[in-house]
């Protein structure tokens, strides 16, 4: 079924994203358990999104979530307002002075080179954002009276906690209630999920929410791990993935959940620093393949998806063709891996000269 898109005189924000925004602590080209020093960045699964449509694409987005309020969720509200998403909506909690009952969540992530792979080590529990529950945000008000056109959420945020998961059932009812586009990236984390339930509880949560999606996101991993469905021709170390195999499983997933888009990265890691990208969409009953970047130079992977992600969702908000979004959607996680941090760092233009396939000769 084709997506029906609020107009935009009518709507206060292009995009509201719902979830965790963390303090990313970055050593560089060293390793978490030996370096000296790190750079800081913001990011969250839900939230790169709404920020790379905002930073990137120029539209109008906010993130829902939850800080303690102390200085390092302050530093988190400073690096939103460099990025430009509307904060307005941050639920501030009060801040116990130690961290026993509510807290920020730190993420430190080293980028991995060669044949060692990207490590991360996340610190978020009890988190002001895992601890939000049913009530505490009025989505009527914000979907029915303010307006979203489109409403991004994801697994990251529903493996926080049980309230967690129930925030993002409200709210994904709510905005479907408001005619708002729903999209939701399964984001399978299997650190977040083995303590309460592994991958039986993450399919029990996601398969509670898939019925209220009309756009879903995920890799290979995502929709076997968290929404349990077998990829046909997928190694067990997810290294080989056949696009053949991808769409047969995407034929079964659209038969039992109403989604009208289902878009995937298709990633072929040889190594940490060079990785075959490519994009496939699913959308209007056929399947659209983006260019794939073979041997493609990593610098920073975090973000990629996400990167794929606000791509998407650009192209499809401005009335461009699915073949188009999902380009746009390739080539912008294609830049987001050139820079540091979980945020993307490019620009439009940049975008676009890499979909019109031009080359990487220095511009000046």
């Amino acid at each position: 079924m084709p997506l029906k898109i609020r107009a935009k005189e009518n709507c206060r924000w292009d995009l509201l994203a719902l979830g965790e925004v963390m303090l990313r602590f970055d050593p560089g080209d060293r390793r978490i358990a030996t370096t000296r020093s790190f750079d800081v960045y913001e990011g969250g699964g839900e939230y790169n999104v709404a920020r790379g449509l905002k930073r990137c694409f120029g539209l109008e987005t906010a993130v829902v979530t939850a800080f303690a309020d102390n200085p390092v969720g302050r530093l988190l509200q400073d690096l939103i307002f460099q990025g430009g998403v509307d904060s307005s909506l941050i639920r501030w909690v009060d801040f116990d002075g130690v961290g026993r009952t509510v807290r920020n969540g730190l993420n430190f992530t080293e980028r991995g080179f060669g044949v060692r792979p990207a490590l991360g080590c996340s610190d978020r529990g009890h988190t002001a954002a895992s601890q939000l529950k049913p009530g505490d945000i009025d989505w009527d008000e914000i979907f029915g009276q303010r307006g979203a056109r489109w409403f991004h959420t994801g697994g990251i945020f529903c493996a926080l906690s049980a309230t967690a998961a129930e925030v993002a059932l409200e709210a994904v009812q709510a905005a479907r209630r408001h005619g708002t586009i729903v999209s939701y990236d399964l984001n399978y984390r299997a650190s977040l999920w083995k303590a309460v339930g592994g991958k039986k509880k993450a399919q029990e949560v996601n398969r509670r929410l898939a019925p209220f999606v009309d756009v879903m996101i995920g890799n290979e991993e995502d929709f076997s791990a968290a929404l349990g469905f077998e990829v046909p021709g997928m190694d067990e170390n997810l290294t080989h993935i056949e696009t053949a195999g991808f769409q047969r499983m995407i034929e079964t997933v659209v038969r039992e959940f109403p989604f009208s888009v289902v878009a995937t990265t298709l990633r072929k890691a040889t190594t940490a620093s060079r990785n075959d990208w490519g994009a496939l969409c699913y959308a209007d009953g056929a399947f659209y393949e983006a260019q794939n970047r073979k041997d493609l130079e990593i610098y920073d992977r975090v973000g990629g998806g996400d990167g794929f992600a606000s791509g998407l969702i650009y192209g499809t908000l401005t009335g461009q063709s699915p073949q188009w979004a999902v380009e746009c959607g390739a080539a912008h996680g294609a830049l987001a891996m050139t820079t540091p941090g979980d945020t993307t760092m490019a620009t439009l233009s940049e975008v676009l000269h890499l979909m019109q396939g031009k080359s990487a000769r220095i511009a000046r």
